[in-house]
């Protein structure tokens, strides 16, 4: 074979493998470099077009069982403030009373993508179905001042309801440790009016297994209703035909009920009356001498503390609840916060110090 034809195929064989190489080299780089990820982005993100997510505005849904009270209004405008503070937003909806209604609108919510839902049960038992609604769309759910009976619920914020019907019963018992004593309830339907009832009852049980206090009348007030507790008012006066010696309503709302029923006897301000919420009409009922003591709840504290708890869980932090409340179906982990007894001697260095009324609100009536 001709020589020079034999070096021509060796040098033709050599530059072949040679861009043979080169081609195969190209394409494993191509490989390394399309799985290369930017840091900070995982291989899911990568693979979604390699855009890292925009995070969205955390939504807080409140679940309102009414704004037709003093209280409620101060609850929603606070939170809603504290729920802004945080960078978040919330949407709020009132119920007023009805059961099917708020479960109407919590469904909303839900529907709306709330990434929590706060609620303020009118009815305990019945709410459990927004709770279960709410677990089915993987949203997590808070009681707030009231809690949710037999439910998963995730938390439950409230002021202590049991001590707060103690105070109550201990600020009435100290003026009146004999007697025949009325108790006006709440709403059977509202477990809080349970507990309040407890730990009253928890003050008054030794007085009446000693025989010195008779309660003569015991009733609960539908829906919380002034009118309905005005009514149960009445009855007890004419059961008793006037000879009552104190009284213990669930509320200021019912306080203010009872002594509307006195006054019409000319009873006001004789027997003492204690309610609690702190409510405006209370406190100036304090400083006039009709009504005895009223349970302050800084609800600021409350809504505070409910917003950031609320944010955090949204954004699926840990939150550390202290305390276990069983709501019929499982031990709630719980923040208890704690209640303050006032009357006309603490009323400024309470009430009025903090801001929560006025003091020229307060004592309006009596020109102090």
């Amino acid at each position: 074979m001709d020589r020079g034809f034999v070096q021509f195929r060796m040098i033709f064989l050599t530059f072949s493998i040679a861009l043979l190489c080169m081609a195969t080299a190209c394409e494993k780089s191509h490989e390394v470099r399309g799985s290369v990820v930017p840091s900070g982005i995982s291989k899911n993100e990568e693979s979604k077009g390699d855009k890292v997510p925009h995070k969205k505005k955390i939504k807080i849904g409140f679940s309102m069982d009414t704004l037709e009270e003093e209280r409620w209004l101060k609850d929603r405008d606070l939170f809603k403030e504290a729920v802004e503070n945080l960078g978040a937003e919330v949407e709020i909806l009132a119920a007023n009373g009805d059961d099917a209604l708020q479960i109407s609108q919590a469904e909303t919510l839900i529907s709306q993508g709330v990434d929590l839902l706060v609620v303020v049960p009118h009815n305990a038992e019945a709410t459990a179905a927004i709770v279960n609604k709410a677990h089915l769309a993987g949203i997590k759910v808070i009681s707030y001042d009231r809690l949710v009976k037999n439910a998963d619920i995730d938390l439950y914020i409230s002021f202590d309801n049991e001590k707060v019907g103690e105070l109550q019963a201990e600020a009435i018992t100290s003026l009146v440790p004999k007697g025949k004593y009325v108790y006006i309830g709440g709403a059977i339907t509202d477990n809080n009016a349970i507990l309040l009832k407890k730990g009253v009852f928890n003050v008054l049980q030794p007085y009446i297994d000693r025989g010195d206090i008779t309660v003569v009348y015991d009733q609960w007030t539908q829906d919380w209703l002034p009118a309905n507790a005005f009514t149960n008012m009445q009855a007890a006066l004419k059961a008793n035909k006037n000879q009552i010696d104190a009284v213990i309503a669930a509320n200021d709302a019912t306080a203010g009920a009872v002594i509307k029923a006195l006054k019409a006897q000319g009873l006001d301000g004789k027997i003492p009356v204690a309610g609690q919420d702190a409510e405006l009409a209370a406190a100036q009922r304090i400083v006039e001498g009709t009504q005895t003591m009223t349970v302050y709840k800084p609800i600021k504290v409350l809504a505070d503390a409910a917003a950031k708890i609320a944010v955090k869980m949204a954004k699926g932090e840990e939150v550390p609840a202290g305390k276990r409340v069983n709501n019929g179906k499982i031990e709630v982990p719980s923040v208890l916060l704690m209640p303050t007894a006032v009357n006309q001697s603490n009323m400024d260095e309470t009430i009025i110090r903090d801001g929560f009324h006025s003091r020229e609100d307060v004592y309006r009536n009596v020109g102090k």
